[in-house]
């Protein structure tokens, strides 16, 4: 969960990717046509998933696929040794398993800012999409592994990112569009680390005594949180439990979104 300063600082992701692909017109405007194919290193534990991108982008002349990886450690290291112009990078591999391709993003955001990502998944879903834009949509691009084999559309996301632009699965722009306007808009954002840990042990079902003691807390100051929960959450209902039983319900389904 982010907090309510994040919130407060960060674009929503509809703008992110619209600065971005204004960043990438303008650059494709200003940019010399580049006089070489742009280079790729590709990141799976799949051999099978390899060879095939490896078969798709091999009679591609704007293309050179430079490496190959197994896992997001090896593809790290290699980018230090050889910065590649984009890197592929699927987002369920070892070391850390299912999202990988996420933290190579991310690092990649700070120590090669210059080279491009594309993550590939095997699965629609909106929350690792968002996770991949929220340190900046520029240079990043999410697909769908069902897309690998149309070799316009990984061309397509290739050029984009090496640009600095981004690409999005088609059929996710509106889930994550949703996903992103829920994590700017629930009251759960404005709650502090400490209350959302109160609320979490809340939602198991906890007394406040019971909180108090897992948290290390006096009795008095969990009560003082669980206060400021229902105020932030705008439960003013005078019956206590069902505003915590309201409070976990809300817990519960931002947990589930």
């Amino acid at each position: 969960m982010i907090s309510a300063d994040y919130r407060h600082t960060q674009p929503s992701i509809g703008t992110a990717i619209a600065r971005a692909r204004t960043a990438q017109r303008q650059m494709a405007a200003t940019r010399p046509q580049r006089d070489r194919p742009i280079r790729v290193a590709l990141a799976d534990d799949s051999f099978l998933i390899r060879e095939a991108l490896q078969d798709v982008m091999e009679p591609v002349d704007s293309l050179d696929l430079v490496a190959a990886y197994a896992d997001g450690e090896s593809l790290l290291n290699g980018v230090d040794t050889d910065p590649p112009d984009v890197v592929i990078a699927d987002i369920r591999m070892p070391p850390s398993g299912d999202d990988e391709g996420i933290r190579v993003a991310r690092k990649l955001r700070e120590t090669h800012p210059e080279v491009g990502v594309v993550v590939l998944s095997q699965y629609a879903g909106a929350d690792y999409a968002l996770a991949l834009l929220e340190d900046g949509a520029a240079g990043r691009g999410y697909l769908l592994k069902e897309r690998v084999h149309d070799r316009g559309e990984l061309l397509s996301a290739i050029e984009v990112v090496a640009q600095g632009g981004t690409t999005i699965d088609p059929s996710l722009i509106q889930d994550l569009l949703a996903a992103d306007r829920r994590r700017h808009s629930s009251p759960l954002n404005d709650l502090t680390p400490r209350e959302r840990e109160v609320l979490g042990e809340m939602a198991e079902g906890k007394s406040n005594a019971a909180i108090a003691e897992s948290l290390v807390l006096t009795k008095r100051a969990v009560e003082k949180h669980v206060g400021a929960i229902f105020a932030k959450l705008g439960l003013e209902d005078d019956e206590v439990v069902s505003r915590r039983v309201a409070a976990v319900l809300l817990y519960l389904s931002a947990a589930s979104d």
